[in-house]
């Protein structure tokens, strides 16, 4: 399975360096970079750390795609101009912050090929709380047992509870719990997955993508939210454990959270395309 990886990056050479290397630690699977910039200056690949990662993957002979998008219209619509983008079969959005440990995305694309479903997402781990377990917040885990069908996932439905799996290192901590042979995944229910999500390009096409984006102010966070929910409902969705993608828990860059994407878009009574 040919895949493209799709990064929005603004003002994180460290942390952008960090998650490139981790991709030029996926030597067993096919993929492209395409790597989307939206500081003013447009240099983001210029930092030296990203630079000579960069050209890792090129040794790699990893076909990478350098671009520059400095219009701020949010997030959903930065992910909608990454898409376009994009030609693969399968496409992972995967944020600027989060390390992938070799074989992550090999698991994913053998999920996703496997389960027949719209999208596989590596729930992202934040290792400073290992020491921090939390059967409260975990309790809620069940895998995906059978064929992955569609479901619909909202605020205030048992499903949405859900969110909880994926605080801290709540992943670490289930996946330690699983006997899991080297190499293998498990699936499980999820209500959505943040930072680190393979999809079917043509299921998440077919649900018109983050071209909700002019729905919303630029300043707005849950995206991945309504775009993994409309996928859910037509084709279905999954995340896998364990995971493999770790967060490097550096300070967000999306500081205005006070207008939700879902509560915008599925509040409006929005209909699914079909």
């Amino acid at each position: 399975m040919q895949v493209d990886v799709l990064i929005p990056t603004v003002g994180r050479p460290a942390e952008l360096a960090t998650t490139l290397a981790g991709l030029a630690a996926q030597t067993d699977v096919d993929f492209r970079l395409v790597l989307s910039d939206q500081s003013a200056s447009g240099d983001a690949a210029t930092a030296p750390a990203v630079a000579a990662m960069v050209r890792v993957l090129e040794a790699q002979g990893r076909p990478v795609t350098l671009v520059t998008h400095p219009e701020r219209r949010g997030l959903a619509e930065h992910r909608q101009f990454l898409l376009e983008h994009a030609t693969a079969p399968a496409v992972l959005f995967l944020d600027d912050d989060v390390w992938l440990e070799p074989g992550t995305v090999t698991r994913m694309a053998d999920a996703l090929r496997s389960l027949h479903c719209g999208f596989v997402g590596s729930p992202v781990q934040g290792l400073s709380y290992l020491g921090d377990r939390r059967p409260h917040e975990t309790s809620v885990f069940e895998r995906w047992d059978g064929p992955v069908v569609p479901e619909v996932v909202r605020r205030g439905t048992p499903a949405f509870d859900r969110w909880s799996l994926h605080n801290a290192a709540n992943p670490t901590h289930l996946a330690a719990d699983l006997d899991v042979e080297p190499g293998g995944w498990v699936p499980y229910r999820v209500a959505w997955v943040g930072a680190c999500v393979l999809y079917d390009r043509e299921a998440l096409l077919a649900v018109g993508g983050f071209g909700f984006w002019d729905a919303l102010p630029p300043e707005h966070a849950g995206e991945d939210v309504v775009a993994q929910w409309r996928v859910m409902e037509r084709f279905g969705g999954v995340g896998i454990l364990p995971s493999g993608a770790v967060h490097l828990e550096a300070p967000t860059t999306v500081t205005d959270r006070r207008v939700d994407a879902p509560d915008v878009l599925f509040g409006q009574g929005e209909v699914i395309p079909r």
